[in-house]
């Protein structure tokens, strides 16, 4: 057989797969409903409709931002909201390009482009000073808003953060393909259910604590118009590793949480973050994974309450 043969035979082959799996967006009003029920909220920002939880106390001082991370939501923080809503105000949204709150209307997913739509949304909020937590990508916005805003973040917490270039022992299938250029188009239009699975498995250690509720949440969200392409923009504008000679600028106090098997961000990667911002705490979970505040809710909460109850 001839290369030009084996070509249109891999084509052939990939163009039946991708129709096999190809599958259309979800109607909003239909996420809406099942996704956004009360306390859930619609802010009119930068013409972003954008899905906000504010819950807790109203007098609070230094109310608590929790950001999620890449192809995740607000939901991830379910656990923590509600042992930190009875005393604190917690404040939680669905960043652009994820969740309900859907892409930014000019394709633009740069850290700074971020960072001033954060700044947005906790000013429409009267939110001025303010504690800010982060996973993953989350984590990654956190501390550039932290160089950005060091008036405004009064402590900051990193659990499993994004910020150096880092070699994954478990990369999620779907963030492997958005990375590639041929293929990332791909991406924007079909979705496997089964690769959802396995991407999220990946991202907890014990995969058996992933329900197929929790998956559903994921890839229903995930089918929200625009998601999908923004995902890609997201890892072509964002590279691993973007500014991260800057971490060392970071003066906020900070808490650096990790899982210890986290195979997505290495847990080497805590113990430089830790290195290179002066003055930050270290607390490693044993047997958690890239999302300890959705596989022990409970457990990987209790350094962030010691940590801000030390202020």
């Amino acid at each position: 057989m001839t290369r030009r043969r084996v070509l249109w035979l891999v084509a052939a082959i990939l163009a039946g797969a991708a129709l096999l799996a190809w599958v259309p967006d979800r109607p909003l009003d239909e996420l809406r409903a099942r996704w956004a029920p009360p306390p859930s909220t619609f802010l009119s920002v930068d013409g972003m409709s954008v899905h906000v939880r504010d819950e807790g106390p109203r007098d609070d001082a230094e109310p608590i931002v929790l950001l999620h991370g890449t192809a995740a939501s607000l939901h991830t923080w379910d656990g923590w909201t509600q042992v930190l809503a009875r005393r604190r105000r917690v404040v939680r949204l669905d960043l652009p390009g994820f969740g309900l709150t859907g892409p930014f209307p000019d394709d633009d997913y740069t850290m700074a482009h971020y960072v001033r739509f954060l700044t947005r949304v906790l000013d429409t909020l009267g939110v001025r000073r303010f504690v800010l937590v982060g996973n993953s990508f989350g984590g990654n916005v956190a501390w550039h808003m932290a160089l950005a805003e060091p008036g405004r973040v009064a402590r900051l917490v990193l659990v499993d953060s994004g910020g150096y270039a880092h070699a994954s022992t478990k990369t999620p299938i779907g963030f492997r393909i958005a990375q590639i250029p041929f293929l990332s188009r791909l991406v924007e239009h079909i979705l496997p259910r089964r690769a959802v699975e396995s991407s999220v498995r990946d991202a907890y250690a014990d995969p058996a604590r992933v329900t197929p509720a929790l998956v559903d949440r994921y890839y229903e969200l995930t089918l929200r118009a625009g998601n999908r392409h923004a995902l890609v923009q997201r890892f072509r504008q964002v590279p691993a590793g973007v500014d991260a000679d800057r971490i060392r600028a970071v003066s906020v106090p900070t808490l650096v949480l990790w899982g210890r098997d986290d195979r997505i961000v290495p847990v080497e990667y805590a113990g430089r973050f830790h290195e290179d911002i002066t003055g930050s705490r270290l607390v490693i979970l044993d047997g958690l994974g890239h999302v300890p505040q959705e596989e022990d809710p409970r457990r990987s909460v209790e350094p962030v309450e010691q940590f801000l109850g030390s202020s």
